[in-house]
């Protein structure tokens, strides 16, 4: 079937009765003329047919775009309001925003024509009797609404059974914030021999837990790849007992992960570390081999050439790169800059730890209130208001 919106005519496609339904909710005025005349153009190669309801229908109820609705209209047809109006009437009763709605309709349209009632009811309080709320359900359902087309037996069941003998039910709503394809996928094709393989390497319960709660992807790779990493991870030093073995599993199961640390380590070295210094790093903070090869460049830069840290600074404190440059690093280096211009303090006798890693009060206390009396601009530096230059 071909989809058809074509908003010079309404009402092709439409039966007599729902010609009234049409002029309600679509007038060619309501769009601004860019998208009437992208309409227009796609409905000139568009056969003029029945399809053209499902159309103008998932533009007026549902808010997808145009482009949205045309591509969202292979998969679904619909001949008349009434079963879609109670499937959309069912998800704004249970708390999805219009938005979330319209992503859930945007990614599987085939829900419109569901029963919500049978279907649906039944999966969504499963999920709220095991403790999600029903603001973090429509968000992850709005995520991944696939999972409303699965079987509560065969599927979502058994998988939620497995899940919650690893980790408890406060951690799995935490889970669900980005496992949800395993409900999917279900456990047994890869997640369930992934943990055998940790199991079997000695890592405890309590980290294939956090592996689990919050990488929940790193999982689903098929076992012979997953175990490649395990394996380099035991390679580079990291005891599995540990949650740092766990971010180093995260950081080399992330998508395209080998040309990330290549192309990470020689923005290292371009710096002067050595490959051991790159490893050493990651062993103290995997995270430091997963950001942009802009980001490491800016910090190092700022660091190291500017501010005048010696870099086995650097490497001794690699988990400033996964600070934010403009809410931590740049303020905080600002009215460091200031203060030894002024003579009252030593960068030398400063490390990264203790300008970077205390909590905001606590570098305010030691940094800032400290020495309002001497530097009275020094507050205004620090929220970026006043130049260091003109202290």
């Amino acid at each position: 079937m071909s989809p058809l919106c074509n908003f010079n005519s309404l009402r092709l496609g439409f039966s007599t009765s729902s010609s009234a339904f049409a002029s309600k909710y679509l007038k060619p005025s309501h769009f601004p003329p860019h998208i009437q005349i992208l309409c227009g153009h796609l409905t000139s190669k568009i056969p003029e047919t029945h399809h053209s309801f499902t159309v103008n229908y998932l533009i007026n109820s549902c808010g997808l775009s145009p482009e949205g609705a045309i591509s969202a209209s292979k998969w679904v047809e619909l001949r008349s309001p009434k079963i879609a109006d109670s499937f959309l009437s069912f998800l704004r009763d249970h708390g999805f925003s219009a938005t979330q709605i319209s992503k859930v309709v945007r990614s599987c349209p085939q829900l419109l024509c569901s029963n919500p009632e049978k279907t649906l009811l039944p999966k969504l309080e499963f999920f709220r009797s095991n403790g999600v709320s029903r603001e973090a359900l429509a968000k992850t359902l709005a995520y991944d609404p696939h999972i409303l087309a699965m079987s509560l037996e065969k599927r979502i069941t058994p998988t939620y059974n497995f899940l919650r003998s690893i980790i408890s039910e406060k951690h799995f709503v935490a889970f669900l914030k980005g496992g949800s394809r395993i409900f999917l996928e279900g456990h047994s094709k890869n997640v369930a021999p992934n943990i055998e393989i940790l199991r079997e390497l000695g890592m405890p319960q309590s980290r294939i837990s956090l592996l689990l709660t919050h990488f929940p992807t790193c999982l689903l790779r098929k076992p012979e790849d997953f175990g490649r990493v395990v394996d380099e991870v035991k390679q580079m030093g990291f005891n599995l007992e540990t949650s740092m073995s766990v971010m180093a599993i995260k950081a080399l199961c992330s998508r395209n992960s080998k040309s990330i640390w290549n192309r990470n380590s020689e923005a290292y070295k371009r710096w002067g570390w050595s490959d051991d210094e790159v490893l050493t790093a990651f062993r103290q903070f995997p995270q430091c081999m997963t950001k942009s090869e802009k980001k490491i460049t800016q910090v190092m830069e700022l660091l190291v050439n500017k501010m005048g840290w010696p870099l086995r600074m650097i490497t001794k404190y690699p988990v400033v790169m996964s600070l934010s440059l403009e809410k931590r690093i740049i303020p905080r280096c600002k009215v460091v800059e200031v203060l030894r211009l002024k003579g009252l303090v030593n960068i030398e006798n400063l490390s990264l730890s203790t300008v970077f890693l205390q909590t905001e009060k606590k570098f305010l206390d030691r940094f800032v209130t400290r020495y309002l009396h001497q530097v009275p601009q020094i507050v205004s530096v620090y929220h970026g208001n006043v130049r260091i230059q003109d202290v």
